[in-house]
């Protein structure tokens, strides 16, 4: 009888800190954008500009009672040869158009051809199949605009799904 009180003990204690698990969900933690910090770096000359990024956490198969969950690589990418760009924010929305999280609180640099990523995990279904980005940003006047992409992908035992998308500028 004890070994039976033992062994659901064990199994409850298992389900209960299952149960209580962080999310950790973004590639990049914090001090990686603390390092980037821009706050000094900005001024008055800089243009302004905005993106929208679709992104898929999970996207309808067969029917739309059923989903596949992916991995979404979001690259923000410094296209310029000789100048560095600026994020001042990058925002995730779900499906319905509601903030899940931003990513950095300061706005962040990319050196010259410079890329950083964001990974949303696949088990992070809170995007759902309508999930985008709005990324703000800076560059000096004659700096090519900042490019942003998304790379979906899935993978379940021999078979495999991916496609991109590529970020419109809205503003």
């Amino acid at each position: 009888m004890k070994k039976y009180i033992f062994f659901i003990l064990i199994v409850f204690s298992f389900l209960f800190s299952a149960c209580n698990e962080e999310k950790d969900w973004s590639s990049l933690d914090a001090i990686n954008w603390e390092k980037r910090k821009a706050d000094n770096m900005l001024n008055d000359s800089l243009v302004n500009g905005s993106t929208y990024l679709s992104v898929y956490s999970e996207i309808y198969s067969l029917s739309e009672h059923l989903t596949h969950n992916l991995t979404s690589t979001i690259s923000i990418r410094n296209t310029s040869k000789t100048d560095s760009i600026y994020i001042t924010k990058a925002e995730y929305f779900n499906t319905h158009g509601e903030s899940i999280r931003s990513y950095f609180k300061s706005p962040i640099y990319l050196t010259p051809l410079e890329t950083v990523s964001i990974v949303i995990d696949e088990k992070d279904k809170e995007g759902g199949v309508g999930a985008n980005f709005i990324f703000d940003w800076k560059i000096k006047k004659a700096t090519p605009e900042p490019l942003f992409e998304g790379v979906m992908i899935s993978t379940s035992g021999s078979q495999g799904l991916s496609f991109t998308t590529q970020g419109q500028r809205i503003q």
